[in-house]
């Protein structure tokens, strides 16, 4: 395959895990204020099914996709930017493994956290989101 078309299955994978990271959370929003049993197994379903179908998935697509783009450009490997870029990428797979954590804990039923938490937590990927997009982009280092 061709840098570019590697390039393009990268940012598809992209969209994709940050489609899913943007959407659990406010699953968990709903699933904390849900009063009935059968929401909350539903919510469950539904968190258990986007975190193991797409979301683990197009993170992995991502790395190994973001690792080849690497090594078919090794000169870009000692650039600043990519240095920040993927640091921020370590914090989002550690955000990832925390929404992991979290759909364990509501499938037991035993997530303390409150809609309030929540509601807070869905806004972090946004942040790394934003840095992420502009170091690619503006490369400034």
């Amino acid at each position: 395959m061709t840098y570019l078309t590697i390039k393009a299955l990268h940012l598809i994978a992209i969209v994709t895990w940050f489609a899913a990271l943007f959407y659990l959370p406010r699953l968990f929003v709903y699933h904390r204020s849900a009063d009935d049993s059968i929401s909350r197994e539903r919510f469950c379903i539904m968190e258990r099914r986007l975190l193991k179908g797409i979301m683990t998935p197009s993170m992995i697509a991502v790395w190994i996709l973001g690792i080849t783009l690497i090594s078919m450009n090794p000169g870009v490997a000692s650039s600043g930017w990519l240095h920040v870029k993927l640091v921020l990428v370590l914090i989002l797979s550690g955000y990832h493994g925390l929404c992991g954590k979290h759909v364990k804990a509501f499938a037991r039923d035993e997530n303390p956290k409150t809609e309030t938490y929540f509601r807070w937590f869905n806004e972090f990927p946004v942040v790394i989101l934003i840095a992420v997009v502009f170091l690619a982009i503006l490369k400034p280092f």
